[in-house]
């Protein structure tokens, strides 16, 4: 099924992100973890791309067996910092052999080692290619708090704006701990013609080290309440996986009381993660 379809349903909805291992010996516990978040039966669930595309047979595998063997609709990533056309057009190939109908078109971060591809600038570039490969629904990113590349949110918008005239069907944001980030946001991208479905992105901490980061690295603002949270909890792995549970249930809450209905768990390959929101959200979902 087409994600946009599952959107436009107007209810709300729960899926999940995982993330493919980048070598074999660990592509049977990722599998594992990606069938265990399945049965839970989410709107869909996202598989990552590594840089480069150094995991796209894994991402696509994976894709592949969520959607044959465990019936859950799979949007595969898809970056192009790094890639060439060939590449993009093989995977893409590859993509629809395996019946994958959704793709989430990033241009990527860029590598440490700052080779990057001489094909592509910009998401829009590959959105447009994706769009002329074949009936995919695209998605992309977007970046409630302004990418950290970008001179301003203005600019910002204005690619997020060329994303959309390129053909993508829907935007997943980047992970925010704070929605009233996300409820500017939304007004500022409606007022500018914006008016594809977004879907919230919404990271449950519970590795505080990783968390602080990446939030340095995306320059995501950490309200003190957070922060609170953190500094109290920071040292107990248990009781700061329950916090962050607790903090993401409530953001979540939160957002659907407030008409924002499509909701995507940065699981982190966590089932019990993706399984304890899951069922704090029972009988809201």
């Amino acid at each position: 099924m087409k994600i946009k379809d599952i959107l436009s349903q107007g209810k709300p909805t729960l899926s999940f992100e995982v993330f493919p291992p980048k070598t074999e010996d660990k592509y049977e516990s990722v599998e594992q973890a990606a069938a265990e978040i399945a049965k839970l039966n989410p709107a869909f669930m996202s598989v990552t791309y590594g840089a480069g595309g150094g995991t796209s047979k894994y991402t696509v595998d994976i894709a592949s067996a969520l959607h044959h063997e465990y019936h859950v609709t799979a949007l595969a990533h898809l970056t192009c910092v790094s890639s060439t056309k060939e590449k993009v057009r093989e995977v893409l190939h590859d993509l629809k052999e395996a019946g994958i109908e959704n793709v989430l078109a990033l241009r990527g971060d860029i590598p440490q080692d700052g080779l990057i591809s001489k094909e592509y600038s910009y998401a829009s570039e590959l959105i447009r290619e994706i769009k002329e490969a074949g009936d995919f629904c695209i998605g992309a990113a977007c970046y409630p708090e302004g990418h950290v590349e970008s001179a301003s949110k203005t600019i910002d918008m204005d690619y997020l704006k060329q994303k959309v005239e390129a053909g993508c069907d829907f935007v997943t944001t980047q992970m925010f701990f704070d929605n009233n980030i996300l409820y500017n946001y939304l007004y500022r991208i409606r007022e500018k013609g914006i008016t594809v479905p977004v879907v919230a992105g919404i990271m449950p901490v519970t590795n505080v080290r990783q968390i602080i980061r990446s939030c340095q690295l995306s320059g995501t603002y950490l309200p003190s309440r957070f922060k609170a949270i953190v500094d109290r909890f920071g040292d107990n792995p248990a009781a700061m996986k329950q916090a962050g549970i607790a903090y993401a249930t409530e953001q979540i809450i939160d957002l659907i009381a407030n008409g924002v209905n499509a909701i995507h768990v940065y699981s982190m390959n966590k089932p019990d993660v993706a399984l304890k929101i899951k069922e704090n959200l029972s009988e809201i979902l």
